[in-house]
């Protein structure tokens, strides 16, 4: 396997649909139970038992001026699997609104995915803005 198949992604897409709707029905049984999650806002390293829960009202705190996000994934990056476990880095382009601008923001976004029985989970992901700009 060179990458990620779809039921890798799965949890991946999730993650992503919460953040472009806000909706918590796409984080139903997508986070492992020991998470690790690294972002671009504060406090930036989220991690323990309440985890999820925190980096969940984070994001939505750092969405307030955010509106319309949409996410492309190009192809992934550096797979690796080692039993239960999957890394792969995807480079992933947001669009949206911030404070009524258009803006767009590429990024890589690298995930340790765990399978749990027949599902993989994120036990961690980072997220790092490579670049920024605001469309005129």
């Amino acid at each position: 396997m060179i990458g990620p198949d779809m039921s890798m992604m799965k949890p991946v897409h999730g993650v992503a649909a919460f953040m472009a709707t806000l909706d918590d029905a796409h984080l139903e049984k997508i986070f492992a139970d020991d998470v690790v999650i690294v972002e671009n806002f504060a406090p930036y390293v989220f991690r323990g038992p309440d985890a999820v829960t925190r980096w969940r009202a984070g994001f939505r705190d750092h969405a307030a001026t955010l509106a319309d996000l949409r996410v492309e994934f190009g192809e992934p990056q550096d797979f690796s699997r080692d039993g239960d476990r999957a890394y792969f880095v995807l480079p992933t382009t947001w669009t949206g609104r911030t404070r009524g601008k258009a803006f767009e923001e590429h990024g890589g976004w690298a995930f340790v995915l765990v399978e749990d029985g027949s599902a993989w989970r994120v036990a961690s992901y980072a997220w790092a803005v490579t670049a920024f700009r605001l469309v005129v």
